[in-house]
């Protein structure tokens, strides 16, 4: 029966690895931004964003709002948003004090760079993937209350009252939530053995009420951090876990410690950017590409013309090349950051580069240097009354993680274990390549394309953006960030916009369906571009707060998913 079941499971996984979200139909009428005076909550669920408003009218800061916002995602965009997970922040204080915090999850004690191949030495399908064995030692709750113990104001009992409420009473579920519950279904029953709280059988607008969440929570509000490291909680999850083939134990999650690290900054023009260092590829790689497009006049190009996506497509693919090669947890691998963000550096990636002619991804492999990410994420950005603006991305990888929901904690488990390189040179669920930076060790955090990022202009906060989208985070990231800073385009615009992507290998522009002309992708191919509009139908879902020249505080939430900006 146990065979049989494994066998269903990779049948299941290759049925679901090859659906791709479906494409949401985009009005061609411009969705307003939100405006607002003093403060902006933009994430993935207008409750989230409720609750984190609510904190910052009470006395809250950013970093209150930030263990609120990211809590409520947990009980109402399982998909992403899940204790059993892990992220990275951005702020920046209205002082203009800049900061990052790591709170990657990282492999067990017992892992090893082997873990995932079989006695040939190939890859098993699924094993990074599905239960126990994907799940990475989770990250959330430590990064939360390191950020509040540092700069938080408010108790931490008063931050999760109406959290637990909302977990207690319920919210309602959407269409789109309802379109995934009965996509992954089979999954979940397979995964689990039995029947979850989220199924098919639940209908949009039915009420979801998870009450061993809100027990955990209550937990956790009453015993603080230790309650998920070392109290009952971690003795749950560390049961369940090896009853599901997993290898976490209490003495990995005791040992877990989220870590501040100096943000990558870089500058674009008059504008300096902010953003998450290793162990995400988020900066380096953001850094690369538009030191690369500086030299560029992408405004006379003109947006998405066929000259504005070559210029994107080239630089993207040499980003992420050297993506594959260097980058890796800074704590195990030395990362030539500084080389790889210099103009010397951008100069000599792009020199073989004509706009005659699409450079073909076979020929480019990472930079000579002498001496030397999951669809399924969720973003959201908080700028407070007091100046302080921050950027947290947030995953638990795939969608709804390993697939695995400890019935007796209410939450989902990460399948992050699949962000290492499980061999050299095979691709991860995201189709991302890897090498020996990003292998497999003990204790070591996998790499991310999570790119949380902070804006200045002339000195002063501009934006605050990020997204989910696997592999296509950074490239979603950078073209909100170009729309605005190239194009004159308010955030909720700049959003808006159709989009494409390219990842070195495989070797195409993915772009979103019915959003480019016929003679654009015409053109491309023609120059010997490879294009795919069926890949990547949805390619982020941008979250972002733009501060206006009067101090207006403009809020985008991309209309791809549920999200939402409050403001007050």
């Amino acid at each position: 029966m146990k065979k049989a079941l494994k066998i269903y499971l990779i049948l299941l996984l290759s049925i679901v690895s090859c659906k791709k979200e479906k494409a949401v139909s985009i009005e061609t009428v411009d969705k307003p931004g939100t405006f607002s005076k003093n403060a902006m909550v933009v994430s993935a669920r207008e409750e989230a964003s409720k609750i984190g408003i609510a904190t910052l009218k009470k006395g809250g800061n950013v970093f209150d709002a930030l263990m609120a916002t990211e809590m409520a995602l947990s009980v109402t965009y399982p998909f992403a948003g899940s204790i059993g997970g892990g992220g990275f922040l951005v702020y920046r204080l209205a002082d203009g004090e800049k900061g990052a915090l790591d709170y990657r999850e990282k492999a067990p004690l017992a892992a090893n760079k082997d873990m995932y191949l079989d006695e040939n030495g190939e890859v098993i399908k699924g094993k990074s993937t599905i239960g126990g064995m994907a799940v990475g030692v989770p990250g959330g709750i430590a990064g939360i209350f390191e950020a509040h113990q540092k700069f938080g104001n408010l108790e931490i009992e008063d931050i999760l009252k109406p959290v637990i409420e909302l977990a207690t009473n319920g919210y309602a579920v959407t269409q789109m939530q309802h379109e995934r519950f009965l996509e992954y279904d089979s999954l979940f029953v397979a995964v689990n053995g039995k029947p979850i709280l989220y199924s098919k059988q639940i209908k949009p607008g039915d009420t979801i009420r998870n009450l061993k969440l809100a027990e955990t929570l209550t937990r956790i509000a009453t015993n603080g951090r230790d309650e998920f490291y070392k109290g009952k909680t971690a003795e749950i999850l560390v049961d369940f876990l090896q009853n599901h083939d997993g290898i976490i134990t209490l003495d990995d999650l005791s040992r877990y410690q989220a870590k501040w690290r100096k943000p990558i900054e870089f500058r674009y023009d008059n504008y300096n950017v902010i953003s998450m260092p290793p162990p995400s590829s988020g900066g380096i790689c953001l850094g690369q590409i538009m030191t690369m497009l500086e030299p560029f006049d992408l405004k006379d190009f003109g947006h998405n013309s066929v000259k504005y996506i070559q210029a994107l497509s080239e630089t993207e693919k040499r980003a992420y090349a050297d993506r594959s090669y260097y980058l890796g947890d800074p704590d195990f691998v030395e990362i030539p950051t500084k080389m790889l963000l210099s103009h010397v550096y951008a100069q000599e990636r792009m020199a073989d580069f004509t706009f005659e002619a699409a450079t073909p991804s076979d020929s480019i492999s990472y930079g000579r240097i002498a001496g030397f990410e999951s669809d399924e994420t969720t973003h959201y950005s908080i700028v407070d009354q007091f100046g302080n603006a921050i950027a947290v991305t947030v995953t638990l990888n795939g969608a709804y993680g390993s697939k695995l929901f400890i019935d007796e904690l209410g939450f989902f488990l990460n399948n992050e274990m699949d962000d290492f390189s499980s061999k050299p040179g095979v691709p991860n669920m995201f189709g991302l390549l890897g090498a020996e930076a990003n292998s497999i060790a003990p204790e070591k955090r996998m790499l991310s394309s999570m790119t949380p990022t902070l804006v200045e202009k002339d000195g002063e906060l501009f934006m605050s953006v990020g997204t989910p989208g696997g592999s296509t985070i950074i490239t979603s990231v950078l073209q909100t960030i170009l729309n605005v800073v190239e194009f004159n385009m308010p955030m909720q615009k700049a959003i808006d916009q159709k989009r494409f992507h390219h990842q070195w290998l495989p070797d195409e522009i993915r772009m979103e369906p019915n959003g480019f002309p016929k003679t654009t992708i015409k053109t491309l191919n023609e120059l010997g571009y490879k294009t795919n509009e069926s890949r990547s139908p949805i390619i982020g879902k941008v979250n972002g707060i733009l501060i206006l020249d009067d101090g207006t505080i403009e809020g985008g939430a991309d209309k791809r998913g549920d999200d939402t900006a409050i403001g007050y």
